[in-house]
């Protein structure tokens, strides 16, 4: 077969490539010994680069077109070949595909919870995952840190390393956020937007850029999910006593068009019950009697060494704003253990917020 194969390249003088899968990223082309005839057609197609590697060196870069081998457009090939026969013997160089398209769907997802401090839930643990698109942006650069030799390289070769950069730069960027969690599902093209902005630098390390990345989902566990449904619930239910009555109706209306004879008689007259009951009980909530009515605070105050009073706060708040009674007059009521200032009273501190500082002597 080798034997056929060098034969075969002997011939053929067309270098194309043309990729039906979707996830093939770099192709080599391969001829028996890398050995291309002079003046062979090269063939890159719109959505491809390729590059021309000479014993370990990148020789020449071609965009979409239609390229003949030739010295005349190998400028750089010609400086590193030895070509024995007027330029026009056959050489040796290794021929690399790049797709330059968008590569889409490709998923990324925590495979650890991150943990996070919520102001309403406290500590958390949130998964997420989402999708995202790349594309090939400098392919010497990729050629360089990523493929190496490769003679054919796809996206599953390198999409746990992106992978593992997006959740690290996510688990940063929303750490950092400080989004309460019930408020996370209103920011998801935001968050989107910021992680794509943050990974970026990263990807073009590695001559690739993020076209779109989407977060799908932030989860909580679910034992946490199952009590902030309950908690849900509880706030939709609102009024229980109302709820209940609502239950029992909906029962009893069940079980009066169910036709079993005396059970359905049974059931509907033990409902009856019920539903009196309930009525009953919310008729002594609605005649329950009144609150007490509060006992008003007796307040003194010390005015050049003399006690006065009693006062009550309204008479007090008159006195303060008659200036009266200021910030450092002593006052007392029962309870307080000792003569206090009126501004470090909690009822009167507020107020001479409101009021100007002493005029400086």
């Amino acid at each position: 077969m080798g034997f056929l194969d060098k034969i075969f390249g002997e011939f053929v003088d067309i270098i194309e490539w043309t990729d039906d899968s979707n996830d093939t990223m770099v192709y080599r082309f391969e001829r028996y010994g890398n050995e291309i005839k002079y003046g062979a057609m090269l063939t890159v197609r719109a959505s491809q680069t390729a590059i021309l590697v000479k014993e370990g060196r990148i020789a020449d870069c071609y965009e979409p077109g239609l390229y003949q081998l030739e010295t005349r457009n190998m400028p750089v090939l010609t400086t590193v070949e030895n070509w024995p026969s007027g330029f026009s013997s056959p050489f040796k160089a290794e021929v690399y595909f790049f797709n330059m398209h968008r590569f889409t769907d490709l998923k990324w997802g925590t495979k650890n919870p991150i943990m996070l401090r919520d102001k309403e839930f406290g500590p958390v643990r949130l998964r997420a995952y989402g999708t995202y698109s790349i594309r090939i942006q400098d392919p010497l650069t990729f050629l360089k840190e990523i493929v190496g030799t490769d003679g054919h390289f796809s996206t599953d070769d390198i999409s746990k390393q992106l992978r593992n950069l997006i959740v690290s730069r996510f688990s940063n960027l929303i750490g950092e956020s400080n989004i309460p969690i019930l408020d996370l599902a209103a920011n998801y093209d935001d968050l989107s937007d910021f992680v794509t902005k943050a990974i970026n630098p990263a990807f073009e390390a590695y001559g690739l850029s993020v076209e779109n990345l989407m977060v799908e989902n932030i989860s909580l566990p679910t034992k946490v999910e199952e009590a902030l449904d309950k908690r849900t619930s509880m706030g939709i239910v609102a009024d229980l006593g109302k709820y209940t009555q609502y239950q029992m109706a909906e029962a009893m209306e069940a079980a009066a068009n169910n036709p079993s004879g005396s059970a359905s008689e049974g059931i509907g007259m033990g409902m009856g019950f019920a539903v009196a009951r309930e009525m009953s009980q919310g008729l002594n909530k609605q005649q329950a009697s009144p609150p007490s009515i509060p006992v008003s605070v007796s307040y003194y105050i010390a005015i050049e060494g003399k006690q006065q009073g009693p006062f009550t706060e309204p008479q007090i708040l008159q006195k303060i704003q008659a200036g009266d009674i200021h910030r450092k007059t002593l006052v007392w009521y029962a309870g307080l253990a000792e003569w206090t200032q009126a501004e470090q009273i909690a009822v009167f501190s507020d107020t001479f917020k409101h009021l100007p500082p002493p005029i400086p002597q």
